[in-house]
């Protein structure tokens, strides 16, 4: 105990000096630095004291173990203790922030709202902070997929952030909305917003670490804009632009100068995630575009990046960048013939998911949709229709919804006997009216599902409109994957139509690019065609090359095939209800169909 003689401060100080001690040890020693703490109390301090060390407390706990109720109850009273000090911001609006996520932690959202609108009422005369709860309670509704009330305090955010003479976080509240608007699919709101967002980035004068940053985000949401519209073509310059700025930002050192105005203490990514954000959409456009080796390359980097960057910090945002990388190197594998590969990357997107519920409610249809493509790689089309189903239900975004529906009218095609169903989905999916998104992309996939029925009821015409309407869409945006496949498919109508010369300028040129793709099936379809078309021709050695080609692919596929369903992740092809299974039993053997194949 302290001597009568000595300052209060002194013993606080040292205890404080301890606890800190404890805390910063590595290993940190928690329970030391909590008792020195809880010590304080012993001394009957002054409130502000009192609420400081209640505050520290619930920091700690709240941190470093899982005592949630006693970090919630040192947290409530720092909470309401500091509300009745005058000019003591600091803890009164970090026990705020921090008891406010330690509720919705505990799914006590609730509390959660109340709390933060009434720090946001009381911080006003503090920039930084108000800015901050402010970010903090529109984080809180767009995760309860309140998009409204989120760009509305994003809103109010701007303009407070330009009546205090901040431009630089009045962009990043204004670009944060902007995200939002983009994912309501509010197009006409967007567009003004980002040309004001721009303007400001330009016109603001500032750190250039800062100035760089929002020029990312910035980017970012332009070339999200033109990918979600399915336009890859239009979006290389921004695309190249967000790679330059990128390049800048990794050569500037981070300057420790704090800003003179404090609402403008904000970053919206570490560099290191900026760099990781950028190979993703980057990944994104590639995969949309068919340069799939260019997509397993920047996917490669990524990830590799995420991994190192995993080992120091626990970022939920990294875990998403990762399965959002899968999910697209998933798709990339699957038409590259490597099933396996897939089906075991399927499986490592599972055991993220089963990691964070939070994951998993965000990315369920994906991975409920790329079950279902393998299950159509492998030839089991009832339960790609189940998965495809499975992801239906789960999904409430346009663009996935008009993507599960395209390749579910294709299950159904290849069925052969489905046709009520069919014909339900492809009123759904009319490219011609009333397409239910304004993705480029996706009405030119629905063109080629339109061409590919056609083809099969024998209506040769009709199919050769619709495709020639894919090629004239997927030409205008380098929709590389989309031309092949109608190239191949247009090839395969004129040589039942017997015009072997027309056939023949179609099937070369899909070849050709297939290979550049590449693209297993479309290669092996167009070996086949080439062989065919050649023996009808009477050239036999270009038919002997080609069928060589058709016999190499076979094996390759075939190989994959059985490597794939002989895999006890294969299973997973029949879970379509609850969170993904922990335990995947190993089974005996492949249990599917080969005939597709050969």
């Amino acid at each position: 105990m302290a001597t009568g003689g000595e300052a209060p401060e002194s013993w606080y100080l040292a205890l404080l000096g301890f606890a800190e001690h404890f805390r910063t040890s590595s290993p940190p020693k928690i329970r030391l630095c909590v008792h020195c703490l809880q010590a304080v109390f012993q001394f009957k301090p002054p409130q502000r004291v009192e609420a400081r060390t209640h505050l520290q407390l619930g920091s700690v706990l709240y941190h470093h173990t899982k005592n949630s109720e006693l970090a919630r109850n040192h947290l409530e009273k720092a909470w309401f203790i500091s509300q009745q000090l005058p000019q003591f911001e600091d803890v009164k609006f970090e026990a705020a922030s921090l008891l406010s996520e330690l509720y919705c932690q505990q799914n006590l959202v609730d509390s959660a709202k109340p709390l933060l609108r009434k720090a946001i009422q009381i911080s006003q005369q503090t920039p930084y902070w108000h800015c901050r709860l402010l970010f903090q309670l529109a984080q809180l509704h767009t995760l309860e997929k309140d998009l409204v009330s989120a760009c509305d305090l994003l809103g109010v955010g701007s303009e407070y952030a330009r009546v205090v003479g901040s431009e630089y976080t009045r962009a990043l509240f204004l670009l944060s909305k902007g995200m939002l608007l983009l994912m309501e699919r509010k197009l006409q709101d967007v567009h003004p917003l980002l040309t004001l967002c721009g303007q400001i980035v330009e016109n603001w004068q500032g750190n250039p670490i800062q100035k760089e940053s929002l020029r990312v985000f910035f980017l970012v949401l332009q070339v999200t804009h033109y990918l979600d519209a399915g336009q890859v073509k239009s979006v290389k310059p921004c695309l190249k632009q967000l790679q330059q700025c990128i390049q800048t930002i990794s050569t500037l050192h981070d300057d420790e100068i704090l800003p003179s105005n404090s609402a403008d203490l904000f970053h919206w990514l570490p560099k290191e995630h900026m760099c990781v954000l950028v190979y993703l959409v980057t990944v994104m456009h590639s995969m949309q575009a068919g340069y799939l080796e260019k997509a397993q390359k920047y996917t490669d980097k990524a990830l590799m990046q995420l991994e190192k960057l995993k080992m120091l910090d626990c970022s939920p945002i990294l875990s998403s960048f990762q399965v959002i990388l899968l999910e697209h190197i998933i798709m990339c594998r699957l038409v590259t013939g490597h099933k396996a590969t897939a089906l075991q990357e399927i499986s490592q997107v599972c055991q993220l998911c089963q990691q964070s519920p939070r994951l998993f409610t965000n990315h369920a249809a994906q991975l409920h949709t790329l079950l279902g493509l393998y299950c159509i790689s492998v030839n089991c089309m009832d339960n790609a229709e189940a998965q495809f189903t499975t992801a239906l239900q789960l999904t409430s975004h346009q663009e996935l919804w008009t993507f599960i529906v395209t390749n579910l009218a294709s299950v159904y095609i290849r069925e052969g006997n489905r046709h009520q169903e069919l014909y339900s989905l492809l009123e759904r999916i009319n490219p011609d009216h009333n397409f239910p998104v304004s993705s480029h992309c996706l009405r030119a996939a629905a063109f080629y599902i339109r061409g590919l029925l056609s083809f099969f009821q024998g209506r040769y015409n009709e199919a050769k409109r619709f495709l020639r309407e894919t090629l004239k869409m997927s030409n205008a945006e380098d929709l590389n994957r989309l031309t092949a496949c109608s190239l191949v498919l247009l090839g395969h109508i004129f040589y039942v139509l017997g015009n072997h010369r027309e056939s023949n300028n179609m099937v070369v040129p899909a070849m050709q690019l297939a290979s550049k793709i590449p693209d297993m099936s479309v290669q092996l379809w167009s070996s086949a065609l080439l062989k065919d078309l050649n023996k009808a021709c009477g050239n036999t050695i270009d038919a002997h090359e080609a069928a060589q080609m058709h016999q190499n692919f076979s094996q390759q596929l075939l190989q994959d095939h059985i490597a794939a369903c002989s895999l006890p992740e294969h299973n997973l092809i029949s879970w379509t209800d609850g969170p993904p299974p922990v335990q995947i039993q190993a089974q005996n053997g492949p249990t599917t169909s080969l005939a597709s194949l050969l």
